[in-house]
């Protein structure tokens, strides 16, 4: 077997008319490897970095609490410690470049979700997490008609997205943290609802929309 592998990478010298020995193909066919690798790291870091740019925008540009709570100070910090590991993670281990890719397309469909949320929320006053005001709008267009916190599910997935591209075991606490933190964040704001004046509304609202997934059937 192995010599057949050498017999055809002097074939595909030979073809090319490169007059190289089989270790300098082998050679060359790793640089390229190499520079590929290097080229995806580079992709997937400048990619999550814009990412988080996005979310690091809407504390200023898009919701209005007056002040920021614990809970988000907090989600903040771990925010910043989390994309300092993976960085490290990206560029220091070796990933599959497969799983980096499809890691990438979370981040992607993750950055899509949030404009898209943006854009149906804006004129509403939209608040921090863990911000103790009760509600005082309902947002029912874009992706709130399929599913009812669609920032914490574009949160949570960039996070799993940043974590395949990582591929690392370590990359597995930073989305557990984020799961607990949002998933307790978005049972904090519909307590909020059903105690406001909207909560009829509201509850009427959540038996057709699916919580953290899209739920297309809504009869």
């Amino acid at each position: 077997m192995q010599s057949r592998v050498m017999q055809s990478i002097i074939c595909l010298g030979d073809a090319y008319g490169l007059g190289l020995s089989p270790a300098a193909i082998v050679t060359n066919l790793k640089m390229v490897g190499l520079k590929m690798h290097i080229l995806l790291d580079l992709i997937v870091s400048i990619t999550s970095l814009t990412v988080v740019g996005f979310y690091a925008w809407s504390l200023r540009g898009h919701f209005n609490s007056p002040k920021m709570e614990a809970g988000a100070k907090l989600i903040s910090v771990v925010v910043i410690v989390t994309a300092a590991l993976f960085l490290y993670l990206v560029w220091s281990g070796a990933q599959t470049r497969w799983v980096q890719i499809v890691g990438l397309g979370f981040e992607l469909g993750a950055a899509s979700l949030f404009w898209w949320a943006v854009s149906a929320s804006r004129k509403a006053r939209l608040r921090f997490a863990f911000d103790p005001e009760y509600p005082d709008s309902l947002v029912t267009d874009g992706p709130y008609r399929y599913l009812r916190h669609p920032f914490y599910t574009s949160y949570l997935l960039f996070w799993c997205g940043w974590a395949l591209a990582s591929w690392s075991i370590w990359s597995i606490l930073p989305v557990l943290f984020f799961t607990i933190v949002y998933v307790t964040a978005a049972r904090n704001e519909e307590r909020k609802f059903s105690l406001s004046p909207l909560a009829s509304e509201y509850e009427a609202y959540r038996r057709k929309t699916g919580f953290l997934t899209p739920r297309f059937d809504q009869r």
